[in-house]
């Protein structure tokens, strides 16, 4: 039978090409000489930690880093920003969660979708991907036009079709 995967994945090496062309462009950058402004992007934990002097600082790195993500073809809605942590001498720091692979409830929400459109597909929650499996390519072909239509707010992708 037919199958394909959905799948809510960013490329990491992408995001590390972006933080390195973010740390030029901040030496670069003629309103951050001598500032201690940096950014640390932690693969293992999926998140960016930025942090400057005062919270405007703080708001241009945070442009820089999303601009050049988006430059990489990083999609922003796999990005997650947390709130500003301003310190009472004024220094702030922000931290950006890169979310990989679908959560349970963003994949009840996909899966509920397939379902109400009455194709004649199965779908099967494995780890943090769906499998969707029918009997003919063209229904596979049908969820992917209707999911890519769809906003679910998390990046899918979909890999593995095989017939």
């Amino acid at each position: 039978m037919p199958s394909f995967d959905i799948v809510s994945e960013v490329d990491n090496q992408e995001i590390d090409n972006a933080i390195n062309q973010a740390r030029k462009e901040l030496a670069a950058r003629f309103d951050f000489k001598g500032s201690k402004a940096a950014m640390d992007w932690s693969e293992k934990d999926n998140k960016i930690k930025l942090s400057a002097e005062d919270a405007n600082k703080l708001k241009g790195l945070l442009e820089i880093v999303m601009t050049r993500l988006a430059k990489r073809n990083v999609d922003l809605r796999n990005v997650e920003r947390k709130d500003q942590a301003i310190s009472s001498i004024g220094h702030a720091t922000q931290e950006l969660v890169i979310k990989q692979g679908l959560d349970g409830d963003k994949a009840k929400e996909v899966i509920k979708a397939v379902k109400e459109q009455a194709l004649k597909v199965q779908c099967a929650l494995q780890e943090r991907q769906i499998r969707v499996t029918g009997k003919k390519r063209d229904d596979l072909q049908d969820v992917i036009a209707f999911l890519r239509g769809k906003d679910f707010g998390v990046a899918l992708g979909f890999e593995n079709f095989r017939d």
